[in-house]
């Protein structure tokens, strides 16, 4: 039977690791580097790091730092942060990152998502779709960490990055991020209901049923998380935690 990816995103922030709540209102976790040894011990299906400042300040995600991933992890690995050129991604790949996650510039710039499957192949290209609600009810694709509406419903734009030939899909709750109180299935059903590309689901897991309702009812291929790989109990202890590979056979039934 076919299982979904379970994968950890973690997010940098001054080269920190983090946690933010509704993309606000940010915990300091710990080393990053240090939390991909533990997932190497953990044996986590994939990572997924992503630079929150880099699109705002202008620049790329450290390649020093992917380059230290690179050389530290025993699984496959995404970065996302300040990607703007084909270059860019071509630095990234070199450093050891197997695909890359790109969010505010294919926004932007939906072709460019067009000429990066040309150069790279749609396996090496992920564009994350941040998705906020609008003050007068509905559903908007956001960029710039959240801080800026675009013109896209969510449904419209995931069928734009499939047409440029985008590999993979993230689909980002920004208000349900770091509550725990589980996925926007609603939206995830929504999408995936229009596209044929694979999905990933971010945004609100707190639990392992949290994971089996997004896989079981919103035909999803990666679960996604935040918050409950690295706090445990109700206080929110900082703990790197990951499913056993029993916890990860309870979500398939």
């Amino acid at each position: 039977m076919f299982r979904p990816r379970i994968i950890p995103v973690l997010l940098l922030k001054n080269s920190g690791l983090v946690k933010s709540r509704k993309f606000k209102d940010y915990t300091y976790i710990g080393d990053p580097i240090n939390a991909v040894k533990i997932f190497n011990e953990l044996k986590a299906d994939e990572l997924v790091f992503l630079d929150i400042t880099a699109s705002r300040e202008n620049r790329l995600i450290s390649l020093d730092f992917v380059q230290d991933v690179g050389e530290e992890a025993n699984m496959p690995f995404a970065v996302g942060g300040g990607i703007r050129s084909i270059e860019d991604i071509r630095k990234i790949i070199s450093c050891g990152a197997e695909k890359v996650v790109v969010s505010s510039y294919a926004a932007e710039n939906p072709n460019f998502i067009k000429q990066a499957v040309d150069h790279f192949g749609s396996s090496t290209i992920v564009v994350c779709i941040d998705v906020k609600k609008k003050f007068f009810g509905g559903k908007q694709v956001c960029i710039l960490n959240g801080s800026k509406y675009t013109s896209y419903n969510p449904v419209e734009y995931a069928k734009i990055m499939e047409d440029m030939g985008a590999g993979e899909i993230i689909i980002q709750s920004v208000d349900n991020d770091g509550e725990m109180n589980g996925y926007d299935i609603e939206l995830l059903k929504s999408i995936s209901a229009e596209v044929s590309i694979p999905i990933v689901a971010l945004g609100g897991a707190g639990n392992l049923n949290h994971l089996k309702t997004a896989f079981k009812q919103a035909n999803i291929t990666g679960l996604a998380a935040g918050s409950m790989f690295v706090f445990h109990g109700i206080h929110r202890g900082v703990l790197i935690n990951y499913p056993s590979k029993e916890e990860k056979l309870e979500i398939l039934n």
